[in-house]
């Protein structure tokens, strides 16, 4: 009986799986922390502070979920062996 997975064992926590893991929880941690940024200063360009602030998460999510993703592929090329 072939088993198509490639893990045959429970899941192995790696540095860079640690790191993902970060990467994924960091922009959850900010955003529901709401006491960190429940406030109107300082304003950026005359937009309070609240409003800024989130949507600068919005772009550091995006490049946070951008480099998880990529190290969760190249973690994946390398428990293969190959560099597909």
């Amino acid at each position: 009986m072939s088993s198509e997975s490639p893990e045959a064992g429970p899941p192995v926590v790696t540095p860079v799986r640690v790191v993902i893991a970060l990467c994924l929880f960091a922009p959850f941690v900010a955003m529901l922390w709401v006491g960190s940024y429940a406030k109107v200063d300082p304003a950026f360009i005359g937009i309070p502070f609240f409003y800024w602030y989130q949507m600068l998460w919005v772009l550091l999510s995006t490049a946070l979920t951008m480099t998880a993703y990529k190290l969760w592929q190249r973690d994946q090329r390398a428990r293969r062996g190959g560099t597909k």
